[in-house]
């Protein structure tokens, strides 16, 4: 996980952290907020591969529309679509040490959210202990959470993982993460907008 050294942030962060994750636009999105356009073309670029590009594709999972499958084998996300369809997303997951499957489902959802390391990362990251002490790091585009953040709930428990933007979008179709389900930055606000609260997620 890596943060972008960008003015608006502490400058403690620019010591700490170097560069975040997210895919950014080759040219202004009109149908995006201004800032949604200001914070992607500061967000990191990458080139994807072409089979971890958004597609509609036929759908391959037989289940409900409107129901989110992960599929952490083949790094694809779908979200299931009317009429035999899905949209195809791809990911970087976590390896088989710290990945999470199991069914959930979205009980919030934010945009440009705040994040604060989890116990477990600052266990492995000491480094990162200022950043949890001055109260996590502002949404923008210098936060590891990216552009928008969907956190899995089961029953009335948050489970702790999240489907998220990313700041190294050169790392999707890899089993990389802590476990969180990250997309690139524009991939992220696609299928934010598609789901809602109470959306079932199924991780595999």
């Amino acid at each position: 996980m890596r943060f972008s050294k960008i003015t608006w942030a502490l400058p403690f962060f620019a010591l700490l952290l170097a560069g975040c994750e997210g895919d950014g636009l080759a040219t202004p999105d009109p149908s995006l907020s201004g800032r949604d356009q200001e914070f992607l073309a500061l967000a990191p670029k990458a080139d994807i591969p072409s089979q971890f590009q958004r597609y509609e594709v036929a759908d391959p999972t037989g289940e409900k529309p409107g129901t989110v499958i992960v599929d952490t084998k083949h790094m694809y996300l779908y979200y299931i679509l009317p009429g035999g369809k899905a949209m195809r997303y791809g990911i970087a997951a976590g390896s088989e040490a710290a990945g999470w499957t199991g069914t959930a489902t979205i009980g919030r959802k934010e945009e440009w959210p705040h994040w604060m390391p989890p116990s477990d990362m600052l266990k492995r990251w000491p480094h990162l202990q200022p950043t949890a002490d001055a109260g996590g790091l502002p949404g923008g585009p210098g936060n590891p959470l990216g552009s928008r953040a969907m956190y899995l709930f089961q029953g009335n428990k948050d489970t702790l993982y999240r489907i998220h933007g990313t700041n190294e979008p050169e790392q999707i179709g890899q089993a990389v993460s802590s476990g969180c389900i990250r997309m690139s930055n524009i991939d992220a606000i696609d299928l934010y907008d598609r789901v809602k609260v109470g959306t079932k997620v199924i991780v595999e």
